[in-house]
């Protein structure tokens, strides 16, 4: 599906205030996700002007929000919180994101298992040249309310 989506980001994703870091749901698909990012002078990982590139993997990762968000709510579901557990092969193409840039993040799904763990190919464009290249895991469990309980000490 390839609508224009007219609801608020938050819709898609759990991300509240300054953790929010993406704006825009651009396109949404059964096995891919692209959103938009404006940098702001604003955001909390903001330093001398610019968003520094490391902070791309996050951008990635509430991308993966987004897909996951959109696959709930499709199924009358409430979005789900997910677990960003790493990265590999990730390649910045530059050391930051300045202020005042717009990202295109985009994410495509490789793998996805019933077990909530996945593997998507993510790259963040600005202006058309790529900025950032990774392949994220993430962990999107059944409850993650539950899954987390069982995670405390006893």
């Amino acid at each position: 599906m390839n609508a224009k989506y007219t609801a608020a980001i938050e819709a898609y994703v759990p991300h509240r205030g300054a953790m929010l870091l993406i704006d825009r749901l651009i396109e949404h698909g059964e096995q891919h996700v692209v959103v938009e990012a404006d940098v702001n002078g604003q955001g909390l990982f903001v330093r001398d002007g610019a968003v520094p590139a490391w902070v791309g993997i996050e951008y990635m990762a509430q991308a993966i929000s987004a897909w996951s968000g959109g696959h709930a709510l499709k199924r009358g579901d409430p979005v789900p919180l997910g677990f960003l557990l790493g990265s590999r092969r990730m390649e910045l193409h530059r050391d930051s994101f300045p202020c005042g840039s717009t990202l295109r993040i985009e994410a495509r799904c490789e793998l996805f298992g019933s077990n909530g763990l996945g593997s998507f190919e993510c790259r963040i464009l600005i202006d058309g040249d790529t900025a950032a290249t990774a392949i994220v895991s993430v962990f999107l469990p059944d409850d993650a309310g539950l899954y987390l309980s069982s995670q405390e000490s006893p």
